[in-house]
């Protein structure tokens, strides 16, 4: 179950980077959801896996980051785009490459943080955001004077918020994860992941009944690879299954609540002297046991052959 867990954990963070940032986010908050769960229910985070969940919550953050009554802690004063901070900060200690990139957005991150308190009137709320993201150190100093400043000012239209905007923040985020899914093209997880975010697993077949060349590969390997298949092909294939399945099950809920209800109006309906006067006509123009005719050609309400033998018979002992 765990390594299930795992692989449907990198399977998720994939697709969340596929769809993050579209105009149409249903797609990257399905895989919020299945992210967030995959996440709580991992009782401890593997070394190999930490990456891909620091990722996949730093997105989901930054998705929701302009959304001030969104708090993903229990600290209410904690924004998403804040919490998100830290968790860019965990990503950045992972890798020990793309220094500039991760300058530009850790900045990027605590500007929009304080602007964002700023384009929702919390000014009060920016300056104690301000007093905490950045500190009295050199790299810092210069920005804290100029955001202090505009803070106070209560002034959202100045160069440095407009340049160093959230449009920006979102291309920057996009760059990362484009070096991100660059570095794990090879992985065979991902290359199907892929294929699956595009055709947004509804139309098309990604494996084709394909299984990868692990002949010469250890047992253990070769397990893993079959295991990975059968996932797969069960996530491609999930939203529709479910969609069909639930589709079936109202159906036929609804053909046998017909059913119940016809049943039980046809057992509680009496014979009319009209429909005792069709069955006679019936039987004498088609003969006796030819119910299936009768019941066509005569005008019966909600009959069928079956009643009509058995009202046959009792019209024949009353006679």
């Amino acid at each position: 179950e765990a390594v299930a867990a795992e692989w449907m954990l990198e399977f998720a963070c994939h697709s969340l980077c596929r769809h993050f940032g579209e105009p149409c986010a249903a797609e990257f908050w399905r895989w919020r959801d299945v992210a967030e769960a995959l996440i709580k229910g991992l009782s401890t985070i593997p070394k190999h896996q930490k990456k891909t969940v620091y990722l996949c919550q730093l997105l989901i953050r930054i998705a929701k980051g302009k959304e001030l009554e969104c708090y993903l802690k229990n600290n209410k004063k904690i924004s998403a785009l804040e919490s998100a901070l830290s968790f860019w900060t965990l990503l950045e200690k992972e890798e020990i490459k793309l220094e500039k990139l991760h300058e530009d957005i850790h900045c990027l991150i605590k500007i929009q943080t304080v602007a964002v308190h700023m384009e929702n009137g919390y000014f009060k709320e920016a300056a104690e955001v301000l007093e905490r993201l950045f500190t009295d150190s050199e790299s810092d100093k210069l920005l804290r004077v100029k955001l202090t400043t505009i803070v106070k000012r209560k002034d959202l239209y100045v160069p440095l918020l407009e340049s160093f905007n959230y449009n920006l923040l979102i291309s920057k985020i996009k760059l990362y994860i484009e070096l991100f899914m660059k570095e794990n093209e090879d992985s065979f997880l991902i290359q199907a992941a892929r294929k699956q975010v595009d055709s947004k697993g509804l139309e098309a077949i990604v494996l084709q009944n394909r299984t990868p060349d692990v002949e010469e590969s250890k047992p253990e390997e070769k397990q893993r690879f079959v295991f990975i298949i059968m996932l797969l092909r069960g996530m491609l294939r999930q939203d529709l299954k479910l969609v069909e399945l639930r589709l079936s099950l109202n159906n036929l809920q609804n053909v046998e609540k017909q059913r119940d209800s016809s049943v039980c109006s046809r057992r509680r309906q009496r014979w009319t002297y009209k429909e005792d006067l069709q069955l006679k006509s019936g039987v004498r123009e088609f003969g006796v046991g030819n119910w299936a005719k009768i019941l066509v050609h005569g005008d019966f309400n909600n009959r069928t052959s079956v009643m009509l033998k058995d009202r046959w018979r009792t019209l024949c002992r009353i006679k």
